[in-house]
């Protein structure tokens, strides 16, 4: 039987039963928020039909969530760290095999994503609200993690240190910063490049998936980005 004292202290540290309701609620609130978004995207995000959906009324809803940007913003956080929890597991997982292979997999793994939850996906990189610029001390953090892999990986890829061309002194720079805004470690320009360029390249590939631009031209999505993959120094 546990001493008073350790009870004592079990009990402080446990969360009491208004806590649980109101992370359970917030919760609630965010997979309600969700289904709106695949339906109806950004603009179709109603607090209003929210709590209706949810059997509340509004000033209910507003002791949990204080603003739509509030719960905007928390919807960005969670799909940011959905999307580096899948490249992640995808280096994890691979982590014994070559740099080339690495790289691979974090790029299909980015594309599974993706096109398995194209809201999430939307929300996150297209949308406005995902570059962090209304809330950069939560957005910017979680959507590095992802970057961070990507940009492990080409480390680790042969010769890629060594840049192709000399990068103009202007882009050098920005590269610089953009490292320094988002607290990441200080990397050779080459790498930082190659990691901008694979993401934004992927994005590209992806974002014409999700908007059915490669359907009309009869291109099947998939061979596409192994192909676009490959050119970047992937195998898959």
């Amino acid at each position: 039987m546990p001493s008073p004292r350790r009870q004592l202290a079990s009990d402080a540290a446990a969360p009491d039963r208004r806590t649980r309701l109101r992370a359970w609620t917030r919760e609630e609130i965010k997979a309600a928020a969700w289904r709106q978004l695949a339906e109806h995207g950004v603009e179709g995000l109603s607090l209003n039909a929210i709590a209706k959906e949810l059997g509340m009324t509004g000033p209910a809803l507003y002791r949990y969530i204080t603003s739509r940007d509030e719960l905007l913003a928390d919807l960005v956080v969670d799909a940011w760290v959905a999307l580096a929890d899948a490249v992640e597991r995808a280096a994890e997982e691979n982590a014994g095999a070559s740099a080339a292979k690495r790289l691979g997999a974090i790029g299909l793994a980015y594309r599974a994503w993706g096109v398995a939850q194209p809201h999430r996906y939307r929300l996150a990189v297209q949308a406005r609200l995902g570059s962090g610029g209304s809330f950069p001390e939560r957005a910017i953090p979680a959507a590095q993690r992802g970057m961070v892999v990507i940009l492990d990986a080409f480390e680790d890829l042969p010769d890629a240190r060594k840049p192709k061309r000399e990068l103009p002194a202007d882009l050098r720079a920005q590269l610089d910063t953009w490292t320094q805004r988002v607290g990441g470690q200080q990397r050779p320009p080459a790498i930082l490049l190659r990691g901008v360029v694979f993401w934004s390249r992927l994005h590209g590939l992806i974002s014409l998936e999700l908007d059915r631009q490669l359907a009309s031209m009869q291109l099947d999505p998939e061979l596409l980005y192994r192909a676009e993959l490959a050119e970047l120094g992937g195998e898959t």
